[in-house]
């Protein structure tokens, strides 16, 4: 996809749903154990035909999920998040020679030291070749290569600054640079990697069997769904809109754990996705941040260089978590960093989802 992408990303996380369906309909680990027990001969060069028969089973849900979940763009893997990007259409469908075709179109935003914000549309069509194999710990590595790019196209809505807005006007850097922060992922492809617990990691390019993408928590083997588990650099005066979040069912709640540096603290807001809809399409169509405009559900305040923990009570529905740096909303607000100054919020976060206590 368009991005660097990691956990819980935009593509789908349950891509691999039906390599357990296929062999234990109800059991996953169960499906996912018996893959793993004949791993040698499912792994073996020459069961590539059986492999994609196996694969195929489970992609009927990527678009559903690549349109629930942002994308996190960041410029190199490793790097602070730097924005995101929101998928609103996607559509699939498979090629004579069994390759999957992805076109999609969504919109986002990023922030530069230039611009600072910049938001933007794109929309793009990918020929994507996908395989499988099965690690000795059983953990399956869900290979999505790029076999081509059928078309592409960002184009930049806003951007911040009036001095880059204007040169922007005269050649578009905003494209540019949209151009190396985006669209030039699609070539890169990536990996989807479901471990035997279910949790679902996702990395950038053709991850080896064994190696997982950087995080800042470590989570694995937890019984908690893992929606996201990054760093992100918030921005003095900006956002980032973390969703949209899927609970599917009732008597579940979302797990946060977060560090906060670079500010005294950052103000973390929990909406309906209805809500939020709102504030991130005025967060998209102006330059300054200004008021949220859209109802919080819950507000906490978390302070810098301390470990943050909050479990949500989430009832059936839909979230965002709104990570606010910016002084027209929340509790707190940026320290004044003058004209050239920049009170940026580093945050290492983890959300997860289960029961509720």
């Amino acid at each position: 996809m368009p991005t660097s992408l990691t956990s819980r990303t935009t593509f789908p996380l349950l891509v691999l749903l039906g390599l357990a369906l296929a062999t234990a309909p109800g059991c996953a680990s169960c499906g996912q154990s018996i893959l793993c027990a004949v791993r040698g001969p499912i792994n073996d060069p020459s069961n590539y035909s059986l492999r994609r028969s196996i694969l195929a089973m489970g992609l009927s849900e990527f678009c559903h999920q690549m349109t629930t979940h942002d994308a996190p763009l960041r410029l190199l893997e490793g790097a602070p998040v730097t924005g995101r990007f929101y998928p609103q259409h996607c559509a699939q469908k498979a090629l004579e020679n069994g390759d999957l075709y992805v076109e999609f179109d969504g919109f986002g935003y990023a922030y530069t030291a230039l611009s600072k914000k910049l938001t933007f549309t794109m929309s793009g069509a990918v020929d994507y070749d996908q395989d499988f194999r099965i690690h000795d710990n059983c953990d399956i590595y869900a290979y999505f290569r790029t076999r081509s790019v059928r078309g592409s196209n960002f184009q930049t809505h806003v951007i911040e600054q009036p001095v880059a807005n204007f040169l922007n006007t005269l050649t578009p850097m905003g494209d540019s640079f949209g151009r190396q922060l985006v669209t030039g992922k699609l070539g890169e492809g990536f990996t989807v990697i479901r471990e035997k617990s279910g949790n679902v990691d996702v990395g950038l390019g053709a991850i080896p069997l064994g190696q997982r993408p950087v995080h800042p928590y470590e989570m694995h083997g937890s019984q908690l769904v893992v929606y996201e588990n990054l760093r992100t650099e918030v921005d003095q005066e900006e956002r980032d809109f973390i969703g949209p979040i899927e609970v599917s069912d009732s008597g579940r709640a979302l797990y946060v754990q977060a560090t906060t540096q670079g500010v005294p603290a950052i103000d973390l807001f929990v909406m309906k996705k209805e809500d939020a809809d709102v504030a991130l399409s005025l967060y998209f169509n102006y330059g300054a941040a200004g008021p949220l405009d859209a109802r919080v559900l819950q507000a906490f305040v978390m302070p810098a260089d301390q470990p943050w923990k909050q479990v949500i009570v989430a009832p059936k529905g839909t979230y965002y978590l709104v990570l606010d740096n910016t002084s027209t909303a929340g509790s707190v607000a940026p320290p004044n960093m003058g004209l050239l100054g920049n009170a940026a919020a580093t945050v290492d976060y983890v959300v997860q989802i289960g029961d509720a206590p």
